[in-house]
C-alpha cells in the first residue's frame, strides 16, 4: 500500500461525491421555481440510496470474482466483504476498500444525471426505485464488463479510462428510454421552459469542473504522471469545449449565452473522460472541442424526436461521451499509457482499437436503452412513475415535499412593510 496514492484516491472520491451536489445545483438552476427543491433533493436522496445498494450488492456485481464469460463479478464482495482482498485483476496500491469507495461515487452520479431527463414530473419515491434496479440491473453489468479487466470487453481491449461508456453513454442511452416511457411535460414543446436561475447552473457547472478532477484523474489510482496527464487533458478539454459551443452558438444565433458556456463545458469534459489517460494534451484539446460542437447540435434532436429529455442528457452526456469513446480509437498512444495493447488510428495507422471502441458503444447503447426501457416501464405500471397532471401544473416541490425554494409572500411583505 501506498499512503501518496491512498490519499489521492480517497480525495478523488470526496471531489466526485461534490459532483453531485453541483449536479443538483446545475439542474436546479434550469428547470422552474416551482420544482428546484424537487430536483435538488433527488439528487441528494439518490446519493443515500445508491451508496447504500451500492455497498450491499452493485460493488460485487461489478468488480467481484467472475462469476463467468466476463458478464458479471459474483456476490463474494456483497456487503464489502472481504475487505482486505484485492479487487480482482487489479494491482492496486491502495486499499481495497478505498478503491471500493472511489467506485461508489462514480454510480452516485451516474445515477443522478437521469433526473435531468425526468425532471418536473417524476414521483421522489418512484423515481428513487427506478435508480436501485437500474443500478443493479444496468450499471453494475456495464461497469464490470469495461471495467474490470475479467469483463468480456475489457478482453477485447476497450479503452474507458474514466467512464465514458460506463457513465456517459450508459447514461445518455437510459436518459433515451427513460424519456420515451414518462412522456413529455405539460405543454412541451408549445411553451418556452426557460431557466430560472442561470447564476445556479453556473455555479453547478464550476463545481462540476472541478469536481471532475477527482473523476478522471483519480482514474489512474495513483499520483504520479498518468493522474498528471489526465488532470491536464481535463483542463483542457473542458475549455475546448466550452469555447467550440460558444463560437458556434454564436456563428448560428449571433449570441453566445451563459447556458452555452456552462454546457459547452460539461460537453467538453464529458468527451474526454474515456480519453484522458490514452492521450495527449493537443489531442485532449480536439476532442474536448468535438463535444462541445456535437453536443451543440445533438441537443436540438429531442424537438426533431418528439422525446422530452428535459436537461439534455441525451445531447451532451450520451453524444459527447461517444465522440470521446470513439477518438480513444483515434488518438490514444502508448507514449501516454504504457499499460494498453494497441495505439489509435493516428499513431499506430490501424483501425482495430477504433473497432473495439464502436463495439463497445454498441453494446453499451442496446443494453442501456433496452434494460432501462423495461424498467421505468415497470415501475410505470406498479407505483406509477409520473405524477399527475395537477401536480405538475402546481409543482413538485409544494406537492411532493410542503416546500418552497423561495418565500416570495413574505419577500414581498417586507418590502411593503
Amino acid at each position: 500500500m501506498n499512503a501518496g496514492d491512498t490519499a489521492w484516491v480517497l480525495g478523488s472520491a470526496a471531489l466526485v461525491l461534490f459532483m453531485t451536489p453541483g449536479l443538483a445545483l446545475f439542474y436546479g438552476g434550469m428547470i422552474r421555481t416551482k420544482n428546484v427543491l424537487a430536483m435538488i433533493v433527488a439528487n441528494f436522496a439518490t446519493i443515500g440510496v445508491v451508496s447504500i445498494v451500492w455497498a450491499v450488492v452493485a460493488y460485487s456485481i461489478a468488480f467481484g470474482p467472475d462469476a463467468g464469460h466476463g458478464l458479471l463479478g459474483n456476490l463474494h464482495l456483497a456487503g464489502l466483504a472481504h475487505p482486505e482482498m484485492q479487487v480482482p485483476g487489479f494491482q492496486l496500491t491502495v486499499p481495497p476498500l478505498a478503491f471500493a469507495a472511489f467506485q461508489m461515487m462514480f454510480a452516485v452520479i451516474t445515477a443522478a444525471l437521469l433526473t435531468g431527463t425526468v425532471a418536473e414530473r417524476a414521483k421522489f419515491g418512484a423515481f428513487l426505485l427506478f435508480a436501485v434496479l437500474w443500478l443493479v440491473i444496468v450499471y453494475a453489468p456495464i461497469a464490470h464488463w469495461v471495467f474490470s479487466p475479467a469483463g468480456w470487453l475489457a478482453k477485447k481491449g476497450v479503452l474507458d479510462f474514466a467512464g465514458g461508456n460506463v457513465v456517459e453513454i450508459d447514461s445518455g442511452a437510459s436518459a433515451l428510454a427513460l424519456a420515451l416511457v414518462i412522456g413529455r411535460r405539460k405543454g412541451w414543446p408549445r411553451e418556452v421552459i426557460a431557466p430560472h436561475s442561470l447564476p445556479f447552473t453556473m455555479l453547478g457547472a464550476g463545481i462540476l469542473w472541478f469536481g471532475w478532477f477527482g473523476f478522471n484523474a483519480g482514474s489512474a489510482l495513483a499520483s504520479g504522471a498518468l493522474a498528471s496527464q489526465a488532470l491536464v487533458g481535463t483542463q483542457l478539454a473542458a475549455s475546448a469545449g466550452m469555447l467550440a459551443w460558444l463560437v458556434l452558438e454564436k456563428a448560428r444565433t449571433g449570441k453566445a449565452t451563459t447556458l452555452g458556456a456552462a454546457s459547452g463545458a460539461v460537453a467538453g469534459l464529458v468527451a474526454i473522460t474515456p480519453a484522458c489517460g490514452f492521450v495527449n494534451s493537443m489531442a485532449s484539446i480536439l476532442i474536448g472541442a468535438a463535444g462541445g460542437a456535437v453536443s451543440l447540435f445533438a441537443c436540438s434532436f429531442k424537438h426533431r424526436g418528439g422525446y422530452d429529455d428535459s436537461l439534455d442528457v441525451v445531447g451532451v452526456h450520451g453524444a459527447a461521451g461517444l465522440v470521446g469513446t470513439l477518438l480513444v480509437g483515434v488518438f490514444a498512444t502508448t507514449k501516454v499509457n504504457g499499460a494498453i495493447k494497441y495505439d489509435g488510428l493516428v499513431h499506430g495507422h490501424s483501425f482495430h482499437l477504433l473497432g473495439v471502441q464502436a463495439l463497445a458503444v454498441v453494446v453499451t447503447i442496446a443494453w442501456a436503452f433496452t434494460m432501462t426501457y423495461l424498467i421505468a416501464t415497470l415501475v410505470q405500471k406498479t407505483m406509477g412513475l409520473r405524477v399527475t397532471e395537477a401536480a405538475e401544473v402546481e409543482g413538485l416541490d409544494t406537492v411532493l415535499h410542503a416546500e418552497s425554494a423561495y418565500d416570495f409572500g413574505n419577500t414581498r411583505a417586507a418590502r411593503l412593510g
